[in-house]
């Protein structure tokens, strides 16, 4: 368990313990570009932003940031926020273009050039293996519904391990697999743009057997001090009132959200109740014998990406925010209704509430003891633009950073292991299905030329990390 250091709390108004990671995040779809370079193959990502209207602008990933030619400055820019860790995703297509067989010398190159200068620049590379990023060989194959990708994922976790092990230290397995799951298999809002629940449960057993076959391949070419961990964006819910009825509306998307990953990963287990609540979609026979004590193989902390609260009631009479078309919540369609929670927005609509990031480190404190926790993602969209003197002013996130770091720092306070604090992102990018609309990046990137410039966030996050907390 880490502790504060009181003498520094006076001096900083908010100090966080001494070895906490300051980081940042980015994913590889969304700003490496050089789409078809140097053997990478199309993923799912590359085939739904190129359907028509799949992505907002007919926006594609196609140049992105331009990352792969841009990476020394890209570089360079983190070294200037002084962060201690960056988090970057690893293209499958990029390394493994057909999802099987040998690895692209080419693509293994690009990411040892990235892991040799994050390290010359005295950064801890961190590697998620998949955010989103299928290769789409294998999706014409059937994707994550079928149980060969969990065994391709494995595969290809244990040729980037080979190459990369000795020099990084941090490994992720997936990032945000609900999403993946859900909104690619369900609702179809993301890729692969699958409207077909049983597909979609399929799909999540599949993700939690990859994370457990994966960390076993990891662990086998990694020396022992390697880190293995899972991100998950958990949902922080909220009842609209104490009724039972809202109370149970909690309890459905708590386990067709939640529980649907931490139960196997951590508990070796299916919640019984997601079971009795699909059981009109499906008889989960899928999971075999041996798949949940897989999935359950001990990581060495948990990522956590939040960035708002979710307020559910009981379905009725009232309003409803889930957007029309197929629901991503498999077996709680016709039982729940969404609710706005209240305060401030960001450009994505989201509602600006720390105090959720707060109740979702406890909650993890609590059922989750002895696991470290890292928050890998969080961060906010505005209407980001340079002003006439070239300067990108965003107050409002700095508003959002503080207050949720400040939430992070009061869960520590709590009890709460929080090892550190990734900020989403480093650049504006392509943001999925928003295409270039939506801006998170504490650098702005202008797209047209690729001109990158620190926002007043960038500068304010390096003071952040340069005192070890929240000036008073």
């Amino acid at each position: 368990m880490t502790t504060l250091d009181a003498s520094a709390l006076t001096r900083t108004g908010l100090a966080f313990p001494a070895g906490f990671r300051w980081g940042t995040a980015t994913a590889a779809y969304q700003i490496e570009g050089a789409a078809a370079l140097h053997g990478r193959t199309p993923s799912i990502w590359d085939t739904f932003s190129h359907t028509p209207g799949k992505v907002l602008n007919g926006d594609t990933g196609d140049t992105a940031a331009d990352h792969y030619h841009r990476m020394a400055e890209d570089v360079a820019l983190l070294r200037d926020l002084g962060v201690s860790d960056y988090r970057f995703s690893v293209a499958w297509t990029r390394v493994q273009p057909t999802g099987r067989g040998p690895a692209d010398r080419r693509g293994l190159d690009f990411y040892g050039r990235l892991v040799d200068a994050l390290l010359e620049a005295g950064i801890r590379p961190v590697a998620t293996l998949y955010h989103w990023d299928l290769p789409q060989e294998l999706e014409d194959l059937g994707g994550w519904p079928v149980r060969e990708t969990a065994e391709r994922f494995a595969e290809y976790a244990g040729l980037v391990a080979a190459e990369l092990g000795d020099r990084v230290a941090g490994w992720t397995t997936f990032n945000e697999p609900w999403c993946s799951a859900f909104f690619g298999y369900a609702s179809g809002a993301h890729a692969p743009g699958r409207t077909e629940p049983e597909a979609a449960l399929r799909a999540a057993h599949h993700f939690n057997l990859a994370h457990g076959l994966g960390t076993a391949a990891l662990r086998a070419a990694l020396p022992p001090s390697a880190e293995v961990s899972l991100t998950l964006n958990l949902h922080a819910l909220r009842p609209l009132t104490l009724s039972d009825a809202d109370l149970d509306a909690v309890r459905r998307i708590d386990a067709v959200g939640n529980r649907i990953f931490l139960d196997p990963v951590f508990h070796g287990r299916l919640p019984q109740d997601l079971v009795r609540d699909t059981a009109g979609v499906t008889d989960w026979s899928f999971v075999r014998d041996g798949d949940l004590a897989a999935a359950a193989r001990p990581i060495d902390w948990l990522g956590v990406n939040y960035y708002s609260p979710t307020v559910v009631a009981a379905a009725g009479p009232g309003p409803d925010i889930a957007p029309a078309g197929p629901s991503p919540w498999v077996g709680a369609e016709e039982h729940v209704r969404f609710l706005p929670a209240p305060g401030p927005r960001t450009a994505m609509d989201w509602p600006v509430d720390a105090g959720g990031l707060h109740e979702l480190l406890v909650r993890l404190r609590d059922e989750l003891p002895g696991v470290p926790l890292l928050i890998t993602e969080n961060g906010a969209a505005y209407g980001d633009y340079a002003d006439p003197e070239g300067r990108v002013h965003d107050p409002e996130r700095i508003g959002y950073l503080r207050g949720h770091l400040a939430s992070v720092h009061r869960a520590i306070e709590d009890g709460a292991d929080v090892r550190g604090y990734f900020v989403w992102s480093l650049l504006d990018n392509f943001e999925w299905a928003y295409g270039y609309s939506k801006r998170f990046g504490l650098v702005h990137v202008d797209f047209a030329t690729q001109r990158r410039t620190p926002k007043d966030s960038a500068r304010w996050y390096a003071d952040v990390i340069a005192r070890g907390g929240l000036p008073a």
